[in-house]
């Protein structure tokens, strides 16, 4: 039996893509960020706070990426449709979207009221299904598919004692979303898929990584629970970031890929 006529140079080649990435500021969108920019992409960096945009943009810019910056969240409609017009402008199409876009509100469901569940759901599925809706209609009219990934959790599959009905409920759906798009979308030649990671080294989870003894007891606690044996790295999500977006994946759809140290399947 002969070898297959497999060339694997260039299966992960994201160099002069168009990518979007919403919620570039934060601590996975500037993983997203740090990983396409220099593997050669370019830029379309969107979040809220136009100081922190510009700060990242002139990191990138002294990184030689191409980069434009754009200080809108995908709350509605507009706003999704002004990064789409942003990142077509600056460089002629839209090859990749990333939304690492999000948050958290952590309460028991019985103190927390209507209207902070309804701000996560708005921050983590309306502005993901919106900024796809937008982005979907570009790809679909350049006619050269293209890759779109979410941000799920481990907390999409799991639930959570600590007053997470809302965070858990949100990435639920995102993953339902990303089953959903993986089938709408797949005659296109648009893959969607999800990356959902657990604990990772961030400004949000440093307390996590201390020497104290409550953060040492946590982490006991939760690492009991993971395989590998230890809390993840931003470089960690970047192998996998990477095959979503580049033709490697081209036969993956509709997939939550756990970035978790084997978390999820214990």
């Amino acid at each position: 039996m002969t070898l297959p006529s497999i060339d694997p140079t260039g299966l992960f080649n994201v160099a002069g893509k168009s990518a979007i990435i919403v919620g570039a500021t934060g601590a996975f969108g500037k993983v997203v960020c740090a990983t396409l920019g220099k593997s050669g992409a370019r830029l379309t960096i969107a979040a809220g706070n136009a100081a922190e945009l510009n700060t990242l943009k002139g990191e990138l810019d002294a990184a030689n990426v191409e980069v434009t910056a754009i200080a809108k969240r995908p709350n509605s409609e507009t706003d999704c449709n002004a990064i789409v017009r942003g990142a077509v402008t600056a460089f002629g199409a839209v090859d990749i979207l990333v939304v690492a876009s999000g948050m958290n509100d952590v309460a028991p469901i019985v103190e927390m009221n209507p209207e902070r569940f309804q701000k996560v759901m708005l921050a983590n599925v309306d502005g993901a299904w919106l900024i796809a809706r937008a982005v979907g209609k570009q790809m679909i009219a350049q006619g050269r598919g293209g890759k779109v990934v979410f941000t799920s959790s481990a907390r999409g599959k799991l639930g959570h004692p600590a007053g997470y009905s809302a965070y858990c409920t949100s990435k639920a759906a995102v993953d339902g979303l990303t089953k959903a798009l993986g089938c709408e979308w797949g005659k296109f030649g648009i893959t969607v898929n999800a990356i959902a990671p657990t604990v990772f080294r961030s400004p949000l989870t440093a307390w996590m990584f201390a020497d104290d003894d409550k953060a040492k007891a946590v982490r006991a606690g939760f690492l009991a629970r993971v395989p590998i044996g230890r809390l993840g790295d931003p470089e960690d999500l970047a192998g996998p970031l990477l095959f979503l977006c580049s033709r490697a994946s081209d036969f993956h759809t509709g997939h939550i890929l756990y970035a978790d140290g084997g978390y999820t399947a214990g």
